[in-house]
């Protein structure tokens, strides 16, 4: 797959940190949900709260990780696909990175 042109990967990166925030806050609350749940005893809590963590954190790693023009695309799609792009922001890409995007999202 070819690099995101300039202006693309100029946006990208401003997105890229919006996107990273969200997903942040929404794991966050998910914890805060967790640790509030009186119903469970401590011990368990923490287990729900340990395997949570574990898995959004591996997804952190594949969406947000080391973020180079040549795989901005298909991080784009892991965002969008994650809910964490607007459509606005989406909107502000070219075209040809839009159709990217579906591209990508489609073949998963």
């Amino acid at each position: 797959m070819r690099e995101i042109p300039e202006s693309d990967w100029k946006l990208f990166r401003a997105v890229r940190e919006a996107a990273l925030d969200r997903y942040c806050a929404r794991v966050l609350e998910e914890s805060a949900a967790i640790v509030a749940d009186e119903r469970e005893t401590n011990h368990e809590r923490y287990i729900r709260l340990y395997r949570l963590l574990a898995k959004r954190d591996r997804t952190l790693a594949d969406t947000f990780n080391d973020p180079r023009r040549s795989v901005a695309r298909i991080q784009l799609a892991q965002m969008d696909a994650l809910g964490l792009v607007t459509d606005i922001e989406l909107a502000r890409f070219s075209a040809d990175t839009r159709d990217s995007v579906r591209r990508i999202r489609s073949a998963w």
